[in-house]
């Protein structure tokens, strides 16, 4: 049996003429004028990047090294992620290893001892000698912030004086190959293995003659020790980085060309710029000209009478005594226009934006911003700084603190529970660790001090999550009173918390007066 289907009338999926409009997205594609010439097309993201990869992180660098702007605002970032340095607060699983929270506890507080003393070395943490392990952090912040990624390479080479042997070396980005071949899982210079993840890392470097040459490093070794540490941040299927500036790379250049158009205006009409007037008619001018004495003749003239007659007046200037019907009128600077500071400000507020930071903090111009707008900005921005502390901060100090402990124990110089091979057992567990970095900025340290005392008394936060925000541990908090309170009674002091009712009554009043001022 014929089943007969009713012929529907079809409607276009671009309205044309009279047709009503439709619902649904980009429903002008065919005859809006935002659509009208077409759109990019899709492609994965790491033919993006190859293609940008190398014009993008050359722009970043030039404007790094030149505009005081993006310099001063990738050191003021870097500072507010790991001001001088990550701290290390190791928090070893005590269960999984077998030992009891006070062991835990003794254990991890003398890795930290140590592990801090020795990133303060920097012959024993840097293979070149030259930095401090904060020094080195920052420097793989920058690199980051120019490429978009940072790599850095774990070696054992012996020194004189020196117990350990891991050391950091950081490398170019721009030493990664950007070779690519699809027989070869090799992406950009990234060899990965059947599920995405990187086996080894191809770089074009020059040897001692200055000839350049190709040289493969594997990712890690057989025991899981990193070789090459290559952080960066992207989207799926993304291998190699991109400049958190490539967005505002257009920005940077229009403010540059703004600001230099506009200087040099304002030059050229700061100079000393004058009209003279004359009563001459013209007529009489062109017959000078045409006539029996030459126009050049009268200019002569015009020079030979003021040579004779200039007053002048030290180095501030001098009077000039013009010819008979002559009048010096003096040009006005009409730069920079009133529209250049809102357009340079929008411009700034846009790669401020992309930063990650306030424009308050990108400029130092704080006009205009109260205490609330600069809470609320601080509150807005704060978790892109923990982001990017976290993840790309976080990974280089994990790696290095990771490679260190493991030849520590290994040596001996670190006791734990079954040696180096109970360590590579519970490797995870034995290398758990947060990494502290500066506190939160506030606007009013008091009204911040204020609302961490009440919530402590409500019990919703501890004292050791006040010292993390603060930027402290609260080990070395007790530690450093319990040192003072006995350097106190030594010294026959009275504590703090024995002040006399009178002075904390002063104190407090003194405290509360400063709270309620506007």
């Amino acid at each position: 049996m014929t089943r007969t289907v009713p012929d529907f009338p079809r409607q276009s999926a671009f309205p044309v003429g009279g047709t009503s409009p439709q619902a649904g997205y980009l429903r002008d594609t065919g005859t809006g004028p935002a659509f009208f010439m077409g759109g990019p097309p899709i492609r994965d993201i790491s033919e993006d990047v190859r293609q940008a990869w190398t014009p993008a992180a050359a722009r970043t660098i030039e404007a790094l090294q030149n505009n005081g702007w993006i310099a001063g605002g990738v050191e003021a970032a870097i500072s507010t992620i790991i001001g001088t340095g990550l701290k290390l607060n190791a928090k070893p699983d005590a269960e999984l290893l077998g030992m009891t929270a006070s062991e835990a506890s003794a254990w991890a507080r003398r890795v930290e001892q140590r592990y801090e003393a020795r990133c303060r070395n920097k012959f024993e943490c840097d293979a070149g000698g030259r930095y401090s392990s904060g020094q080195m952090e920052a420097a793989h912040l920058r690199q980051y912030f120019a490429t978009g990624e940072g790599i850095s390479q774990y070696l054992m080479i012996p020194r004189a004086g020196i117990e350990s042997r891991t050391r950091v070396r950081l490398l170019p980005s721009h030493w990664l190959s950007r070779d690519s071949s699809l027989w070869e899982r090799l992406h950009q210079g990234v060899r990965l293995d059947n599920h995405g993840a990187p086996v080894s890392y191809k770089f074009r470097i020059k040897d001692e003659r200055g000839t350049e040459k190709d040289v493969e490093y594997r990712a890690r070794d057989r025991f899981g020790r990193p070789i090459i540490n290559h952080i960066m941040d992207g989207l799926p299927g993304q291998v190699r980085g991109i400049t958190v500036f490539a967005p505002v790379l257009k920005t940077i250049r229009d403010f540059d060309r703004l600001t230099g158009s506009t200087l040099a205006a304002s030059f050229l009409h700061a100079m000393f710029a004058a009209t003279i007037e004359s009563d001459y008619p013209t007529e009489d001018v062109l017959n000078a000209i045409g006539g029996e004495v030459p126009f050049g003749g009268f200019l002569s003239q015009l020079g030979e009478y003021h040579k004779n007659v200039d007053i002048k007046l030290g180095d501030y200037g001098r009077i000039p005594h013009l010819f008979s019907g002559e009048r010096l009128n003096l040009q006005g600077s009409k730069y920079p226009n009133a529209n250049y500071e809102a357009l340079a400000n929008f411009l700034l507020r846009e790669i401020a934006r992309c930063l990650g930071c306030l424009f308050e903090d990108l400029t130092g111009d704080y006009r205009g911003a109260s205490y609330s707008s600069i809470q609320n900005g601080i509150a807005k921005m704060w978790p892109i700084t923990l982001y990017r502390r976290q993840h790309i901060a976080m990974p280089f100090k994990q790696a290095d603190y990771e490679a260190w402990l493991e030849e520590d124990i290994d040596a001996g110089r670190t006791p734990f529970p079954g040696g180096l091979r109970g360590f590579l057992a519970n490797k995870a567990a034995a290398c758990k660790a947060d990494w502290r970095g500066p506190p939160k900025p506030v606007a009013d340290e008091l009204k911040a001090a204020r609302a961490d005392e009440i919530y402590y008394n409500l019990g919703v936060k501890t004292q050791g999550r006040i010292a993390a925000d603060r930027g402290d541990d609260i080990e070395d908090v007790h530690e450093d009173l319990e040192r003072e309170q006995q350097s106190r009674e030594r010294h026959h002091l009275p504590h703090p918390g024995e002040r006399s009712e009178e002075t904390q009554t002063t104190t407090d009043k003194a405290i509360d007066g400063e709270r309620d001022e506007p």
